[in-house]
């Protein structure tokens, strides 16, 4: 049995305040939707964060509606949490994923808490900050006593734990619960895979790049999701790459050779497709006026 495991797709997200950029996002979505369909898994389970805010912009809701009704036409089902920037932060709130009920979207959520896909238990929650970690560590143990009696159990969250984010982190590592095959996380942005208790705990990452410091990550171990197969003992990972539209260039130039170093980087860019996102960083130079300038 193989499912896809996607999370932080953040759409409607403008970066830099440009279309562009949030046009990135939604073709890098669309992209994942196709790999997803064309690989063929038995369902999908994003772990929160699909969208940029609460209150999504019109076309990114048209994206996501597009996207889930492209899979339920394959038959595959997709079970999704609210991330932190899915969430409305007033009581009884509900996150917009709640609108696509009605084209097959199981939302994990305190009132349903798990779903059972065949012999297969998927349960989880919704982001809880750390104000209230405690309710959120006595729903896990809630969930797990549920899950026992299933052969496959997974676990679905959107949460820094202390072992990744040591200084934001809003669960520890020891209140997640061990008994679980595979633990589907979301919120941290780096592609993330660990063993633990039972099984394994993965983040696939976000299918974009949403920060400059996402670079090196992205460099090193590519973006998009995971297919997991849990049919063995231990859940076996697989990245799934996307093609991000656009190149980013993040470069530290002394300022004595700004110029040369600008011609170097228009040679460069007329050869691309499209325009890069360009992150300089001049160094050498303490009056920025003469730098602004040249750039």
């Amino acid at each position: 049995m193989q499912f896809a495991h996607i999370a932080d797709t953040h759409l409607g997200y403008r970066q830099y305040g440009l279309t562009e950029r949030e046009n990135d996002f939604f073709e890098v979505f669309d992209q994942a939707i196709r790999e997803i369909v064309q690989e063929r898994p038995d369902f999908v389970i994003h772990s929160g964060d699909l969208f940029e805010y609460s209150r999504p912009p019109t076309r990114a809701l048209l994206t996501v509606q597009k996207g889930i009704l492209r899979l339920k036409e394959e038959k595959i089902p997709i079970y999704a949490i609210a991330g932190n920037h899915d969430v409305v932060m007033r009581k009884n709130a509900l996150p917009p994923q709640i609108l696509y009920k009605d084209f097959g979207l199981k939302l994990i959520s305190p009132k349903k808490p798990f779903y059972l896909g065949g012999d297969v238990f998927i349960g989880g929650a919704p982001y809880a900050s750390r104000y209230h970690s405690k309710q959120l560590i006595e729903r896990l143990q809630n969930i797990e006593k549920n899950s026992l009696d299933y052969k496959k159990r997974i676990l679905v969250l959107h949460q820094g734990i202390d072992r990744y984010m040591p200084y934001e982190y809003e669960i520890k590592i020891g209140d997640v619960p061990q008994s679980f095959n595979y633990c589907a996380f979301g919120h941290i942005h780096e592609r993330v895979v660990d063993d633990f208790g039972e099984g394994k705990l993965a983040y696939p990452g976000s299918t974009e790049i949403w920060r400059s410091n996402e670079l090196e990550g992205y460099k090193k171990n590519g973006k998009g999701f995971y297919l997991v197969d849990v049919s063995g003992d231990l859940p076996e990972i697989q990245n799934i790459d996307l093609e991000l539209p656009r190149e980013f260039i993040k470069e530290i130039i002394p300022y004595n050779r700004l110029e040369e170093e600008i011609s170097r980087l228009k040679i460069h860019v007329a050869h691309l497709a499209k325009k890069p996102l360009l992150n300089l960083t001049v160094e050498g130079e303490t009056s920025a006026g003469p730098i602004y300038m040249k750039l």
